[in-house]
């Protein structure tokens, strides 16, 4: 479609609900000095909405929502939040207003509880007694995080998705009637930011207006049912569910029709070039396993992966920020590699890092835009000698440079970084790490808070960063910005390399079923390979299958410290991990292996499995891993199923299963329950994945498909446990349809 930026079509109008109106702002106006933050603004979200405001970096985003929340008094204009005009925090509080501000306000000497209740209690008395604060926020955050965590642990040794989690907690603690969110999902990854997203979509079914602040485009598109687009703090657009898209986000931000943007091709993989980092034995908990790493010249090398899985503990390794367990990345510099275990070393070997947590680990707060991009320089660039003057006029060039090149928005160089918005500050942590012109860039979730077209630009100035003959370490929580960027996408768990993905393999979809640990790994990857080229067959175990008895669950004590790594392992008396599956239970034979699985994690209310053939022939046309086996509400206790479980045998009380894609493609035989491996053409690997969750049942068709249960199950999931069997190719042609 095409948008006119002048049609009262676009302009904001009657909000959709019968409800009414939430918030009303009229001609809204607000400067900070010289700089005109809101300049008219015109808004209406509704009663029972989610409401998204989008725009570039300093187009006052922030600033309306701190308008609405009652933060900010504006300078002209009507404001209305539930027929209200707050003129405090504590007036937007009392109608019923909750704020998740854009930075991650927590006090670390406090406990989880403490920050939860932060402002529920007054001078004299307290909303209630500790006790039950400590079992709501316990509550609350197992809901919201799908962790059990300890609320009495400091909030100072937490992760920074786990602050952001407490934050939001604050706000849903009082049932808001309007939650206003300034990127609140900016430090959370997708299987978390799914679980946000099902919270909001419960307050809106209770009638609650909600406003959210973010630049993810993908999630607008999921969540939102209107977009308001900022541009220079005015309103210049408002879109409905159905046209809320790249195309038209950008029209409005820019003020300009773009040109159909081209499908984003594969990056191909860099050719076999010099060496510029490389890792070996590394561990990067003492209980993970070691792993492997090469960098090398030219590359971009992504990282991904759940929350707490390793991905950003080892960009802050190979950065100098933390030491690992044992071993060390080793860089090259001057023809020789030498270990990074420092910062110092880091610097020396002309490795530079971006974080994403930028008021913990990269902005000065007092100190001026100009010296926060600057100062790792001032002593690289003195005069006058042993006096070690700064040389400023060389460093007024490279400051212009650099926010030429990044389109920071400011007024003067000299304000306190404080006064540039959250994604302009990104900005300038970017460009201070370009201007110290290193052979490796590191960045751990840079474009976090940044303004999609900023995030554009962002990849255009690292493509050209590789073209030098430099190298890229890219640690994300948006799988999407993989794509057309990196040659290489490595996804942890368990604190090691999981999987790797080269080239045209880097798909979203794929990249998720990795992280969820859905795929083969790159540890398994061999197994196929080498039958392929004729090398020795794995071997089975040279035993009968006893059955597997399920046991009751031991007692867990809740875990006092987060993540808390739990042995959670999968296996089959039939077979050994990457082995190969008897032909018992394979082709025709309906009998389903024997498994046995020990310590779902805490928190733990039902597991569910499925068993997938990732290697499908590209004959079959078939868009996804073909599903054999896909199991639900296995009770939480359930330790394993025995021989000959399904189709037809003695599955746990309670458990449900759902038809294999036997049934998809019509081959006779087939119907609910096991359908075992059939390779019409080689060898192919068989994927079991044992799902705990953190709910007791699941709502699924008795019909669906494969699809349809990784949608209900993947976000409920805690952690899964994988194991990976190899058969192939089948003995006799599959039955025709």
């Amino acid at each position: 479609m095409t948008i006119d930026l002048d049609s009262p079509g676009v302009r904001a109008g009657a909000a959709p609900s019968a409800l009414g109106d939430g918030i009303v702002l009229t001609g809204v106006r607000k400067s900070f000095g010289v700089t005109r933050a809101l300049d008219g603004v015109n808004f209406r979200a509704a009663r029972g909405e989610i409401h998204a405001v989008v725009g570039g970096n300093g187009s006052g985003k922030s600033t309306l929502a701190k308008v609405m929340a009652g933060v900010l008094p504006v300078d002209a204009g009507q404001v209305s939040v539930l027929g209200a005009t707050p003129t405090s925090p504590n007036e937007a509080r009392a109608l019923g207003v909750g704020m998740v501000f854009q930075e991650v306000l927590v006090a670390d000497e406090c406990t989880i509880t403490d920050n939860i209740f932060l402002g529920s209690d007054s001078l004299f008395s307290r909303s209630m007694p500790q006790h039950r604060k400590r079992e709501a926020a316990r509550a609350l955050m197992a809901e919201l995080s799908g962790l059990d965590i300890d609320p009495d642990t400091e909030v100072g040794a937490l992760p920074l998705n786990l602050k952001q989690w407490i934050v939001i907690a604050r706000a849903f603690l009082s049932e808001p009637k309007v939650l206003i969110l300034d990127e609140s999902s900016a430090a959370l990854d997708l299987d978390s930011t799914e679980r946000l997203f099902s919270k909001m979509r419960e307050l809106r079914a209770r009638g609650a207006t909600i406003i959210i602040v973010t630049h993810r485009i993908a999630e607008l598109i999921r969540i939102s049912d209107r977009a308001t687009v900022l541009r220079d703090g005015r309103d210049v657009g408002v879109l409905s569910r159905a046209e809320i898209n790249e195309r038209n986000i950008l029209q409005l931000m820019t003020g300009r029709v773009q040109a159909r943007e081209a499908p984003r091709a594969a990056v191909r993989a860099a050719a076999a070039g010099e060496i510029v980092m490389k890792a070996e034995g590394l561990k990067l908990w003492p209980a993970s396993h070691d792993l492997t790493f090469q960098l090398k010249r030219g590359e971009i090398v992504g990282l991904a992966g759940l929350d707490g899985q390793g991905q950003s503990d080892f960009a802050r390794v190979v950065a100098g920020v933390d030491e690992a367990a044992e071993g060390a990345p080793m860089a090259l510099a001057g023809g020789a590699f030498a270990p990074v275990r420092s910062l110092s070393d880091a610097a020396r070997l002309g490795v530079a890092y971006v974080s994403g947590d930028r008021k913990k680990e990269g902005t000065f707060p007092n100190l001026s835009i100009f010296e926060n991009l600057l100062l790792p320089l001032y002593r690289r660039r003195p005069r006058g000698g042993a006096l070690g003057v700064i040389d400023w006029g060389a460093l007024g060039g490279v400051f212009n440079t650099e926010a030429e090149r990044l389109s920071v928005k400011m007024g003067d160089r000299g304000d306190r970084i404080g006064s540039l918005s959250g994604g302009n500050q990104q900005k300038v942590l970017i460009g201070r790490a370009f201007a110290l012109n290193p052979n490796i860039l590191v960045l751990n979730d840079p474009a976090r808070g940044i303004d999609i077209g900023a995030k554009s630009e962002l990849y255009e100035q690292l493509r050209a960063f590789a073209a030098l003959g430099k190298s890229v370490v890219f640690m994300s929580s948006e799988i999407e910005e993989f794509v057309g960027l990196c040659s290489r996408v490595l996804v942890f768990r368990n604190g090691t390399i999981f999987d790797e993905f080269i080239g045209s393999e880097i798909e979203p979809p794929e990249i998720l079923h990795a992280m969820f640990g859905q795929t083969a790994g790159l540890s398994r990857r061999h197994v196929v390979e080498d039958m392929e080229a004729g090398g020795p067959e794995p071997v089975a175990p040279s035993v009968e299958a006893p059955v597997a008895t399920p046991v009751d669950r031991p007692a867990v004590d809740p875990v006092a410290a987060v993540p808390a790594p739990a042995p959670f392992a999968l296996t089959s008396p039939a077979f050994a991990d990457g082995g190969l599956i008897p032909a018992r239970y394979a082709e025709a034979n309906r009998l389903s292996p024997p498994l046995v699985w020990t310590a779902p994690p805490p928190g733990t209310r039902s597991l569910a499995l499925s068993v997938t053939d990732p290697d499908l022939p590209e004959a079959f046309n078939f868009p996804r891993a073909f599903a054999h086996w896909l199991v639900y509400d296995l009770p939480a206790g359930t330790r394993g199923l025995v021989e000959g479980a399904s189709p037809g045998g003695p599955m746990p009380r309670g458990a449900r299963e759902l038809s294999s894609d036997f049934v998809t493609f019509k081959i006779p035989g087939f119907g609910r329950g096991w359908g075992g491996p059939w390779p019409p053409d080689r060898a192919h690997r068989y994927v079991f994945t044992l799902f705990a969750l953190k709910v007791g049942e699941l709502a699924i068709d008795p019909d669906a498909d494969y699809a349809s249960f990784a949608a209900a199950v993947l976000p409920v999931t805690i952690t899964t446990a994988t194991l990976i069997g190899v058969y192939g190719p089948a003995k006799a042609p599959l039955p025709s349809a």
